[in-house]
């Protein structure tokens, strides 16, 4: 039996012992890198989501993920419901699978062909209303922190300056290594630029957020949010640097100007819901995303580091992401402006 079979009737097994669902059919989803996942169609019709995690040392981390989830949920925001198993666990743990079980959130689409029209403000209500909410998580009280602390220019130095290295000792690279190397030596010579933008910036508003809110895991069924997945556990962060994670997403910045117009909208209804933020981590979220993602090495490390992660898609976004920073290092001051006349 193959390895993919072999899953299927493990999932199977699973399902039927830890959760007393008997499956009609169980099917692999291609999405997701740290679990996989499953559809899985009970005799009824019913259908849920299977997430099974890579090994049992990741379950408590994934336990606090899923807490999160429920917890978000519970604030009005769209979330898939999480089945727990017989004995009332969220993560299945005890038997050969470690996994979770999900609604099946059916007639959507992930937001990674882009925002556009009025997803801009469906998205900026939903985002809104899941950080106000978990400004009252347990784990961390919103507090403001010096916005120069976005980034570790130092580290960032260090990581690139290892990967111009160690890309240059390669004594072949495939097309991507290069313009992997060829963008680190462009990262690496705009860090004292990003040194002056990060001085620049106000202290902003860190508490607990999604933590992974990028648009594989921001779900849209027509112009509304169908859901929110794939949390992370709970850790305070910045909130103008996951605004920017899904409001400046690459695939969105580089379809045209729209994202101008679009931005503010969702800006506006972001602080519809969350009123009581400081205007500052709006006005700065641009800037945040802009200074963040030119450190961070991501993908242009992962031919090094993880090579088996590196397929097209990987290496599209790679692109698409560095091209995006760039474009909006350039133009930070006329968007500053538009956000400023616009929420002001």
């Amino acid at each position: 039996m193959r390895v993919a079979e072999q899953m299927i009737t493990a999932v199977a097994g699973t399902l039927i012992l830890a959760y007393g669902v008997h499956p009609a059919e169980v099917t692999q989803i291609p999405v997701g890198t740290a679990t996989w996942n499953y559809m899985v169609t009970t005799r009824s019709g019913r259908r849920y989501f299977a997430k099974v995690y890579l090994d049992h040392a990741s379950v408590e981390r994934e336990r606090q993920a899923v807490e999160l989830a429920a917890f978000a949920r519970s604030g009005g925001v769209p979330v898939p419901a999480v089945h727990p198993t017989r004995e009332g666990a969220l993560v299945e743990e005890v038997g050969r699978l470690p996994m979770s079980l999900w609604e099946y959130v059916a007639d959507s689409e992930t937001a990674e062909g882009g925002l556009a029209g009025a997803r801009w403000p469906a998205v900026g209500m939903v985002l809104g209303r899941l950080h106000r909410h978990l400004g009252t998580h347990p784990a961390a009280v919103p507090r403001l922190r010096d916005g120069a602390e976005v980034c570790d220019l130092k580290r960032a130095r260090a990581r690139f300056e290892r990967l111009v290295s160690e890309y240059g000792r390669r004594g072949r690279l495939s097309p991507f290594e290069e313009w992997a190397l060829d963008a680190a030596r462009q990262r690496l010579a705009l860090l004292d630029r990003v040194a002056v933008i990060l001085d620049g910036l106000p202290a902003l508003t860190e508490q607990v957020v999604h933590g992974d809110l990028a648009a594989p895991n921001l779900l849209l069924r027509g112009d509304k949010v169908a859901a929110v997945v794939d949390f992370q556990p709970p850790r305070p962060r910045y909130l103008a640097w996951e605004v920017a994670r899904i409001g400046c997403d690459p695939r969105t910045v580089l379809l045209g100007d729209e994202w101008l117009t679009g931005l503010p909208a969702l800006l506006a209804a972001y602080r519809d819901e969350y009123p009581g933020l400081p205007l500052d981590d709006l006005l700065c979220s641009v800037t945040v995303g802009c200074a963040y993602t030119l450190a961070s090495t991501y993908p242009l490390a992962e031919p090094l580091d993880d090579p088996a992660a590196v397929d097209a898609p990987l290496e599209a976004y790679g692109r698409a992401r560095h091209e995006a920073a760039l474009m909006l290092l350039d133009r930070l001051p006329e968007v500053e402006g538009v956000l400023r006349d616009a929420l002001r």
